[in-house]
């Protein structure tokens, strides 16, 4: 663009060499903030909110408040655990087939802005836990933080060890869910919590195993530590201890009506529809097998239909 003043014609800052890139830079360096940052795995916090559902307690103003005060710490922490793994990662994260177009892998974001955004992601997500959560909570929500960078520093390489941490994580948001909602989380609850977050881990290095193939060593060298028939075992078992928790936590006889036992035929159809994600190979992102397949996508409104009357009766 061409500005005239007095006759002479003169270039508009929009025409200098580099604004443009530089702003195109910019521009690339907040998406890939924003993408390490891992919006789409917020759903994983949804945990959060079992012990609340599984007791009959969610509807009550003040255990759906600190539901979602829980909710929002662990989506705080979680994405600030991610910035710490995807910078310390980074150099094997360029050998894997998919994880080298992370914004710290593809060099897109400097390591010096992901370690501040991540520490303050950090901060706040401790800060809202321990401020409104209470010290419970925010006991629970600073293990959490202590065995997720363990897991990027240490632990990911070491076989089983790996999968019960990942395994960890998502009991962790569970129980401290129950914490902070003071509500009470039965036997049967806490089973289904860690079985289903062993399937979850499992079916995930698995279907590692499964892309990735003959370049595991490279992509992460503990893959090349597990066969496909140890890992199969490992989620099949998980699956069926996770189906047989839920419908003995359904038909428990203390429970009053028919909506808890109705529940777990949608609850089992929908696992064993996951569990054949795990079985191709595609289950190494939970929440990317959900978003993509309607048939579970459909067995998951029922239960949380049936779930939500067990609630309301």
């Amino acid at each position: 663009m061409t500005n005239r003043v007095d006759g002479a014609p003169t270039t508009g800052a929009s025409d200098r060499p580099g604004t443009a890139p530089a702003a195109a830079r910019r521009a690339s360096v907040l998406i890939g903030l924003v993408g390490m940052a891992r919006l789409r795995q917020w759903g994983r916090n949804v945990l959060v909110a079992g012990a609340a559902l599984a007791s009959g307690e969610i509807l009550r103003p003040e255990v759906f408040g600190a539901v979602v005060v829980g909710f929002a710490a662990f989506c705080l922490t979680a994405s600030g655990v991610y910035f710490v793994n995807d910078i310390l990662d980074a150099t094997i994260d360029r050998n894997h087939p998919a994880k080298h177009l992370r914004p710290v892998a593809a060099r897109l974001v400097p390591v010096p802005l992901a370690g501040v955004v991540g520490a303050g992601l950090l901060v706040a997500g401790l800060a809202v836990g321990a401020v409104l959560g209470g010290l419970g909570f925010a006991a629970l929500l600073a293990t959490y933080v202590v065995l997720m960078v363990l897991y990027s520093l240490h632990l990911k390489h070491q076989p089983l060890v790996d999968i019960a941490t990942i395994a960890a994580g998502y009991v962790l948001r569970a129980f401290a869910g129950g914490v902070i909602a003071g509500v009470p989380m039965s036997p049967w609850f806490l089973v289904v919590a860690a079985s289903g977050s062993l399937l979850v881990a499992a079916g995930k290095r698995y279907s590692e195993v499964v892309q990735v193939g003959e370049g595991a060593a490279a992509a992460r060298p503990v893959l090349a530590r597990y066969s496909p028939s140890y890992l199969r075992f490992l989620w099949g078992t998980a699956a069926a201890v996770t189906i047989m928790g839920y419908v003995l936590w359904a038909f428990d006889a203390q429970r009053q009506g028919t909506w808890a036992a109705v529940s777990a035929a949608p609850f089992a159809l929908a696992v064993l529809r996951y569990v054949s994600f795990i079985d191709l190979g595609a289950a190494d992102s939970p929440e990317a097998a959900v978003l993509r397949d309607r048939s579970l996508q459909l067995w998951l409104v029922v239960w949380s239909t049936s779930l939500l009357l067990v609630v309301a009766g």
